[in-house]
């Protein structure tokens, strides 16, 4: 997760930069059950409305949730599916808090009610966000079900009226990003504590519809009407959260925004990308998903790390011999391509691997989301014009992605 926010005060109110920060183990993203009263179309876990089966029960989750609080987890994100549809998410949610964890809940918002915001209210979720695709019509054509816009609206207001810090979170696609400025300006009017602006990935039926992913010109329009969104924001002295994920190079774009706006603040701003580092996946971010598998992050529901049934999450989470996790775990990683010769490569991590991954079948080839030129990155004409093989996938062949590796010219 990327914060601007938390950047652009820094930039604003200039402070000494701190060390790097080690998290003492990795935030789990756990889909706790993958029903679902909506089929999204950017889905990255393709949910449906019946019932899954192999799913974790009450008892193996709330074991499963013991051996993370040992491990030093510090954040439980709880998702789905839509995870108020398990009969048991607040027995869990209470046991979480209980346990001292920073505690989220990832909701599409239309579950939130009359009828149970007094429950959500009392479990003192940390964090509560809903998804929204843009405003009504664009919203519901994207969630396929007339009403959910205003569903999840009302559910998002009984949440600020509890005091129940509440964000949005919008899957930015060529379909929808005319939709960013109204929906802006509707955090603002509501008063919503949090945007997050999470680039699609290549995931689910993500995957199926990359193809109707933004062009490079649409991200970077985007991301800098959210830098000055923010900053305007800043400036009027109003603090809201605006954070984006899975695509890294926002940390050299806001890089590059900064020297063009505050070029005094610059190197301290670099340091502390550097520190930050990017893509975390298999490091500070984690997943579990409905059967238990255990996942790199979200996005790698095709690649099985180990099952929380079998043996604990602190075992598998700490086995190095997957060459997958290993490359993760390395600095800098492995990585090909525009990837490996970028001058941003200590500041992104390389990026979102899942989308070289599902394009080329080899987690370290170029990330193909990357929206900063050639010539931003440092690469010479020369290096641009080379065309550069993509290394074979050293993943395990039951991991293995049925696609063919290729080379490609730089362009």
């Amino acid at each position: 997760m990327f914060r601007i926010t938390q950047y652009m005060q820094t930039l604003l109110s200039p402070s000494p930069v701190p060390p790097a920060r080690k998290p003492p183990g990795p935030v789990v993203i756990w889909n706790l059950i993958r029903r679902c009263n909506l089929t999204c179309k950017h889905c990255y876990s393709i949910s449906a409305d019946v019932d899954f089966p192999g799913e974790l029960n009450t008892r193996q989750v709330i074991d499963v949730m013991d051996d993370l609080k040992q491990f030093r987890v510090p954040v439980l994100i709880l998702s789905g599916g839509e995870p108020l549809l398990r009969p048991d998410i607040f027995e869990i949610s209470r046991h979480a808090k209980q346990q001292g964890f920073y505690v989220g809940l990832s909701s599409n918002g239309t579950l939130i009610n009359d009828d149970n915001i007094q429950q959500i209210a009392d479990i003192g979720y940390d964090y509560v966000g809903v998804s929204l695709d843009g405003i009504r019509e664009t919203h519901d054509r994207f969630r396929q079900k007339p009403g959910a816009f205003d569903a999840s609206l009302y559910g998002m207001e009984l949440c600020r009226q509890h005091g129940i810090k509440v964000g949005a979170r919008f899957t930015l696609t060529q379909d929808n990003s005319h939709e960013l400025e109204p929906l802006l300006d509707m955090i603002a009017e509501r008063d919503i504590n949090k945007f997050y602006l999470s680039h699609l990935n290549y995931s689910g039926r993500g995957n199926r519809h990359r193809k109707h992913d933004v062009f490079h010109q649409t991200t970077r329009k985007a991301m800098n009407r959210l830098f000055e969104r923010c900053w305007e924001e800043l400036q009027q002295g109003i603090v809201r959260e605006y954070v984006t994920g899975n695509n890294d190079a926002d940390g050299p774009f806001l890089l590059q925004w900064a020297r063009r706006n505050v070029p005094e603040q610059v190197d301290a701003l670099r340091q502390r990308l550097i520190n930050w580092g990017g893509n975390s996946s298999g490091q500070n971010i984690s997943n579990i998903d409905n059967e238990g598998n255990v996942h790199p992050d979200t996005f790698w529901w095709n690649y099985h790390l180990g099952n929380v049934k079998d043996e604990p999450f602190s075992t598998i989470w700490s086995r190095n011999s997957d060459p997958l996790m290993a490359g993760f775990r390395m600095k800098p990683r492995p990585v090909s391509g525009r990837c490996g010769r970028c001058q941003y490569l200590n500041i992104c991590g390389g990026n979102t691997r899942v989308r070289a991954y599902q394009l080329t079948g080899d987690p370290w080839a170029e990330d193909p989301a990357c929206y900063l030129s050639d010539e931003e990155i440092g690469l010479t004409a020369e290096q641009t014009q080379t065309r550069i093989p993509l290394p074979a996938h050293s993943g395990s062949a039951h991991n293995r992605p049925n696609q063919r590796i290729h080379t490609r010219t730089l362009e």
